[in-house]
């Protein structure tokens, strides 16, 4: 694809050789161009378009009804743990961001470049299965400790993105599925796509069945596969927009994993509704996401296969969202068991990630820390016995 035919983000990171990065800071925003390869004139334009991407915008207001709701919660659910995660959450200024790489894209320099702003793979070069062997991980994420935040790129048809960006404790989820080569896999709420890609960068799976059933963001799922994805493997892909309730009986032990990343009181957000009565209505709404929570793992664990293993995952730190779904659903749904995350991965990735002291633990989460601004996220894995 001609560097003509890109957007201006793209070409800051895309088609460069031993390039020299100009940084552009302004609140701490870090856009990159390049001044090698191409003419003054070419260099000056794209630098006073990042300049402009760069301008200042009005800090987004935090919600005092959210925050006072969260700060009764979660001061009696995570005590000391909440005071410093409130810190982060209330200064997005500070928030780390993940480059997740695309390996059905072409990677030319990406990595040198990456590594050039401070930036290093957040997980192993092999991922422990076992004691007695381990297993390649294609899958490469790229983070920094200093809140730098790399351009996005457009979206051009026939051309397959390189990097995905996103919290990179979305992964952690996706690792603990842990995909092999040839299985059968639902990502039961699947958009906007960043956990769907990630599974297809971790292993090519026989079967990759991503459901949305809000319009909307079933539509952006399909145009997130679209950018990533080669259409030479899509028949490995089923996209569909039906409730995700309903899929356990009309598809019965139809997979070996499903990964269920439920709806949820999104903590990053909501501290930030745009006005106070649409704050009022989250919450509200917030009582009610339990019980769809636990319907939705409950059509998973029919889903899945015996012997099959279902991972629940949320970007909220509530309790009752989280280690109160998965004990109702093991006390009512039988034949199914709770499993350890793998402790070789969660030391792995807590040098990046702080894992909150859970009591009882039916999982793990993640949360937001000062200079670890990754979360939150909350994982649970489950086995269907018979």
């Amino acid at each position: 694809m001609p560097i003509s035919m890109l957007s201006p983000k793209l070409c800051c990171i895309k088609g460069f050789s031993s390039s020299r990065l100009l940084v552009l800071k302004y609140f701490k925003c870090i856009l990159i161009a390049s001044s090698h390869g191409h003419s003054t004139n070419t260099v000056s334009g794209l630098n006073t378009r990042l300049a402009a991407q760069c301008k200042s915008k009005p800090q987004r207001q935090v919600c005092k009804t959210v925050l006072n709701h969260f700060d009764e919660q979660y001061s009696e659910e995570l005590g000391e743990q909440w005071l410093t995660a409130r810190d982060v959450l209330l200064n997005p200024l500070s928030w780390q961001y993940g480059v997740l790489l695309n390996r059905f894209s072409d990677l030319t320099n990406l990595k040198q470049c990456l590594t050039a702003l401070g930036y290093t793979n957040l997980l192993p070069q092999t991922h422990p299965e076992s004691q007695s062997h381990t297993t390649q991980i294609p899958l490469q994420c790229f983070i920094n400790r200093d809140p730098v935040h790399i351009p996005t790129q457009g979206h051009h048809p026939g051309w397959l993105k390189q990097y995905y960006l996103l919290n990179a404790a979305s992964l952690f989820p996706v690792l603990t599925l842990n995909v092999k080569e040839g299985e059968h896999v639902l990502d039961l709420c699947a958009a906007p796509g960043g956990k769907s890609l990630a599974i297809l960068q971790t292993a090519t799976p026989g079967l990759l069945h991503c459901n949305e059933l809000d319009k909307h963001r079933h539509d952006w799922l399909l145009k997130t596969l679209e950018s990533y994805f080669p259409p030479t493997l899509r028949h490995l892909l089923s996209v569909t927009h039906l409730d995700g309730r309903s899929i356990g009986s009309l598809q019965p032990g139809a997979y070996d994993k499903v990964l269920v990343d439920a709806p949820c009181s999104n903590d990053r957000s909501w501290l930030y509704t745009p006005d106070t009565h649409q704050g009022e209505m989250w919450l509200k709404e917030r009582t009610r996401l339990p019980v769809l929570q636990k319907e939705l793992l409950c059509s998973a664990l029919a889903a899945v296969r015996p012997g099959g293993v279902v991972v629940y995952s949320t970007c909220t730190m509530s309790r009752a969202e989280n280690q109160s779904v998965v004990e109702a659903v093991l006390a009512s749904y039988q034949g199914v068991e709770l499993l350890d995350l793998e402790q070789q991965l969660i030391d792995s990735l807590s040098d990046h990630f702080y894992f909150a002291h859970l009591r009882p633990s039916v999982g793990q989460l993640v949360i937001p820390q000062k200079g670890k601004t990754w979360g939150p996220m909350y994982v649970s894995r489950l086995r269907r016995i018979y």
